[in-house]
């Protein structure tokens, strides 16, 4: 798959939880409902920032949840936007035909900004899979944590 060009279709079971955050705009940025959204300790130590594929997540940085709205920022811009982000313990539910039911219980991490994997290798660990239905894999959000096993 590739990285997200528009606002994912995601759906939830029982009631999401939210947080806010301020946005970096070291980089001019889109970010999409539905994208991972973490804090690259490396780049800025307080502010938000979408995950795409060209990002290497680092045992330091912080994996906040899912943007729950999309936003397009200007670089340089003032940091006081912030974007609203699905935390834990949501459960949120992804399009994808990547698991199924055989996989419940595995943990999920995001490959792209599109694309839920079971590999770590540098890419954000978001939760746990605790169901499949038709066509959409549901995550329980383990989010915001340190990405320690990175």
């Amino acid at each position: 798959m590739a990285d997200l060009t528009s606002d994912a279709p995601i759906r939830f079971l029982g009631v999401p939880q939210m947080e806010k955050f301020f946005v970096d705009t070291t980089y001019a940025q889109s970010i999409f409902k539905g994208q991972p959204v973490y804090i690259d300790q490396s780049v800025d130590s307080l502010n938000a920032m979408p995950f795409v594929t060209a990002k290497v997540i680092a045992p330091t940085d912080v994996i906040l949840g899912i943007a729950a709205h999309g936003l397009v920022l200007a670089a340089a811009a003032a940091e006081t936007t912030e974007l609203e982000v699905y935390v834990g313990p949501s459960i949120i539910g992804f399009k994808s035909t990547v698991f199924d039911n055989a996989d419940l219980g595995k943990t999920v991490y995001m490959s792209d900004s599109a694309t839920l994997s079971e590999t770590a290798a540098d890419n954000p660990e978001i939760g746990k899979l605790v169901k499949v239905e038709d066509g959409y894999c549901y995550v329980e959000l383990k989010t915001p944590f340190i990405a320690a096993g990175a």
